[in-house]
């Protein structure tokens, strides 16, 4: 207890501490540019402890023991103004008796509060960063609680918010627990010292617009709240805190060579000694490799233990032929198991050779989409049905490949990529587009700014990294090009070697004049223009259109010449049409018959919108096709 209470003041001190430094350079911390997460884990790739070898075998999430659910309906409070939020709703003796019920994960404004907006370019507040203007700054105050399960003593608890736009502070009981930003990654934060017996009470403060708002400037609906799923996870004093499983393939591109790096954290009093095994199975439960290792771990310390092992003749990765192993990680202390974790991965190699994008050694053509996570119904907020139904419309369509424009999506969602079949360009939740291109106005040129960038590449890419489905990292979209974008750059090529690195607007280069993107991919550039740059055959990198074909209305036309072009050069490999599915929501006449509603439909008179932009898809929201898609 002693211990706890040593943690506990010292993170009540820190918070302290930035409170006074915030309060002399006057503004919030929802407002600094260098604050976008205080006692929050660092990011892993997307994992579930069980407590079997048999659980984790099965993969079934909800069968954990180590997993306890918060979705469902929380108590929620909405303020217009930052400066109306309530400020002590966190403590014990608040009561909420008295306020709403809003279902968790949901977009608040699809339930009452606030108003969607469809914006494509312009801030949905008025512009001057870093800082939210009061008079539109809507906040969200979230309530729930729980009882942990009996055999959860003597663990470490975790809470994970799967997605939370746009910045949010929380609460364990009467304790401040931490702050994070990035509407499109998981948050978690360790609340261990702040527990007690029986019920506890969690409450998060959800700020609609907060200074990483100017970079998530994307060309969608701008909807708020808790979006993704949020559940508490237990772990033991000593554990696998995150793996990077690479699995790829040999100079004859048919064997496998299989890489594993293993973090293991003892974050107990005491040192201690453990067994770390890992096994890997193919698609009919056979071993085909199997390692384990033992490690003593001082007292708060962590260590990485890494497997190698080379496998002839391995069933190949693709989007055609995606074959699947199940990676088993067991940890085990006296021989008996403490945690066990599986995932599917898949052994295939993407690189860039001969001014080519190669996977498994030969040359693709991206026949591709940008795909928005949305739901008519139920805005950003998506399941697994809606995101098969996609899948197997796109497969219809022989369509192969997907930008995650423009920010990372769903986990579940990369999980079913592997398992059908779609090559995956995932992009970094930063666009500010808005600010527009120029050198003196982009933030990518604004040191202050550089720390918010990388971390936000940089915690994608630890999340997804063990997905085969993802053959390109992109580090955003129209967010200009400078320093920042340079950083990230560097940053994720030291951390992940096995893929190739896109960004667009790279190829503005004004400022930086070092390259930082290994594919060009200018979006909607003329076919003349694209055979210029390759007329010389001085240009070593392949030509992927980011976006093309915008689909608006009836549209797609002139699509054959771009083929031709494609089919024409062997560096010009494709692209991404621009977008996936009209992004209407459901709204009801008169008579109650349903239609697709637009920019306009739920935005105050005098409140800026684009209208029916948002409508340019393949697709319908309800999948029928348009004439385009055929």
């Amino acid at each position: 207890m002693k211990n706890k209470k040593i943690w506990t003041s010292r993170i009540l001190s820190l918070w302290i501490m930035l409170a006074i430094a915030l309060s002399a350079k006057g503004q919030n911390h929802w407002e600094d540019p260098g604050i976008f997460a205080v006692n929050k884990e660092e990011a892993r790739s997307s994992f579930t402890p069980f407590e079997s070898v048999e659980k984790a075998l099965n993969g079934v999430d909800s069968e954990s023991e180590y997993i306890k659910s918060l979705n469902g309906f929380w108590k929620f409070n909405y303020a217009p103004k930052a400066s109306q939020r309530p400020l002590d709703f966190y403590k014990t003796a608040y009561d909420v008796s008295r306020w709403d019920n809003i279902p968790v994960p949901a977009n608040w404004e699809l339930h009452g509060y606030g108003f969607a907006q469809y914006n494509n370019i312009q801030y949905p507040f008025e512009k001057n960063p870093p800082l939210i203007k009061d008079d539109y700054s809507p906040v969200g105050s979230y309530v729930t609680f729980f009882t942990l399960p009996d055999n959860w003593n003597n663990r470490e608890i975790f809470i994970h918010l799967g997605a939370v736009k746009s910045g949010f502070d929380i609460w364990i009981n009467d304790h401040k627990a931490g702050y994070s930003q990035d509407s499109k990654l998981p948050s978690e934060f360790n609340i261990t010292p702040y527990l007690k017996p029986g019920k506890n009470k969690v409450s998060v403060q959800v700020f609609q617009f907060t200074d990483g708002s100017y970079l998530e400037d994307q060309d969608f609906w701008r909807l708020s709240g808790i979006q993704r799923d949020v559940y508490l996870l237990a772990r033991p004093k000593t554990y696998i805190r995150d793996f990077f499983a690479k699995t790829g393939l040999d100079g004859s591109y048919e064997n496998g060579v299989f890489e594993l790096a293993v973090d293991i954290v003892n974050i107990g009093e005491s040192d201690t000694s453990v067994e770390v095994e890992c096994i890997l199975l193919d698609g009919q439960g056979r071993d085909v490799s199997k390692g384990i290792t033992s490690l003593d771990l001082k007292r708060k310390t962590e260590k990485t233990r890494r497997f190698a092992s080379f496998l002839p003749n391995i069933k190949k990765w693709s989007a055609e032929t995606p074959n699947l192993y199940t990676l088993l990680l067991v940890l085990a202390k006296d021989n008996e198991v403490v945690e066990a974790s599986s995932i599917q991965v898949g052994f295939r190699s993407s690189e860039i050779k001969g001014g080519q994008l190669l996977v498994n050694g030969k040359p693709i053509l991206i026949k591709g989409v940008n795909r928005h996570e949305h739901n008519p119904y139920t805005g950003h907020v998506v399941n697994r049905e809606t995101m098969i139904k996609d899948i197997e419309t796109m497969k219809r369509l022989n369509i192969n490949a997907v930008r995650t424009s423009h920010y990372p999506n769903d986990p579940l969602w990369y999980a079913l990529c592997d398992q059908y079949g779609l090559y995956l360009y995932d992009e970094a939740n930063l666009e500010s587009h808005g600010m527009g291109y120029k050198p003196e106005h982009t933030l990518a040129n604004v040191p202050e700014w550089k720390e918010a960038h990388v971390s936000r590449v940089m915690n994608m890419i630890k999340r997804d990294k063990n997905h085969p489905s993802v053959i390109v990292w992109s580090m955003g979209n129209e967010a200009g090009t400078g320093p920042n974008f340079l950083e990230s750059y560097k940053a994720a090529q030291e951390y992940d070697d096995s893929r190739p690195i896109h960004y667009e607007r790279a190829e503005k280069m004004t400022e930086v004049k070092e390259r930082h993107t290994d594919i060009i991919g200018n979006m909607y550039m003329t076919i003349p223009r694209v055979e210029h740059i390759y007329s010389e055959g001085e240009e070593q990198r392949p030509f992927i259109w980011c976006e093309y074909s915008h689909a608006m209305g009836n549209s797609n036309g002139n699509f054959k010449e771009y083929w031709d072009l494609v089919y024409s050069h062997p560096q010009i490999q494709g692209g991404f049409i621009w977008d996936w599915m009209d992004q209407g929501l459901i709204q009801y006449d008169e008579q109650g018959e349903e239609y697709w509603a637009y920019g306009g439909h739920f935005e105050p008179e005098g409140v800026y919108n684009d209208g029916n932009f948002c409508l340019n898809g393949l697709v319908n929201p309800d999948w029928t096709t348009h004439p385009g898609a055929m």
